[in-house]
């Protein structure tokens, strides 16, 4: 029996660095009154408010059964019905030297390949405390324009390459639809999953896991890899008729 419906967040619950529809809001709400809900992102906290929780319309006993795990699972936030607040309960962060060493990295292959994009929407490289994100195009570049940049993927797999040579104590994936992630070495939903799993005391076989890229290479994959149930959706547009029929059964 299920316990936890977990999500990725970009395409799936929402566009990408997109604000969450109200339609998903409401459905969300009915979901989180069954079953308590993950969100795992490799996006920093700070977007989770931005595309999540801005528009997330339930009252906070609802919110008491909602999980967020920004940056694959390297930090995790709870919500404190006392205070009424997001509550960081624990974040596994960076040292300053091995920031840098990241960021050089990330700089030096970019250059390398010759992606540097000439004019960014936003910051190229955000550090999010315990991971650094590279974002192709910048941070703030439109959901479309980030697609066609790289439909094939081949663009930030060239990328994420090099980089992994450059830092192999590091572990280096992509991410997003134009973003390269570098965490600690086994760091991956699989591991955000397994956090989860002990911090509320269930079994994998308890979890529901849904994404958009539960393929070799896909960054929701390793889910998959160990031993979770897993809903693969072609888009958030698609998300809403899973929450439905999860609904229907329950």
């Amino acid at each position: 029996m299920k316990k936890v419906i977990a999500f990725d967040l970009d395409e799936t619950l929402t566009e990408t660095r997109s604000l969450i529809t109200d339609e998903m809001s409401e459905l969300l709400g009915q979901l989180l009154q069954k079953y308590q809900v993950c969100v795992i992102s490799g996006g920093s906290y700070e977007q989770f408010q931005k595309q999540f929780l801005a528009n997330l319309k339930v009252d906070s006993k609802s919110l008491g059964s909602l999980h967020l795990m920004p940056t694959c699972g390297t930090r995790y936030y709870a919500f404190n019905q006392a205070n009424d607040k997001w509550d960081l309960k624990y974040a596994e962060n960076f040292e300053a030297d091995e920031k840098k060493l990241i960021i050089a990295a990330l700089n030096e292959a970019i250059d390398e390949i010759g992606y540097r994009a000439a004019h960014p929407k936003g910051a190229l490289i955000e550090d999010r405390g315990s991971q650094i994100t590279y974002s192709a195009l910048g941070q703030d570049a439109l959901p479309a324009e980030k697609k066609a940049w790289d439909a094939s993927g081949d663009k930030k797999r060239k990328i994420r390459d090099l980089v992994a040579l450059k830092i192999p104590q590091f572990e280096v994936r992509a991410g997003g639809t134009t973003s390269i992630d570098v965490t600690k070495q086994g760091i991956d939903k699989a591991y955000g999953m397994k956090k989860l799993m002990e911090i509320i005391g269930i079994s994998k076989g308890e979890i529901l896991f849904i994404g958009d890229r539960i393929w070799e290479g896909g960054n929701d994959y390793p889910v998959k890899l160990m031993g979770i149930d897993t809903v693969a959706v072609g888009g958030f547009e698609h998300t809403p008729w899973v929450i439905k029929g999860l609904l229907a059964i329950s």
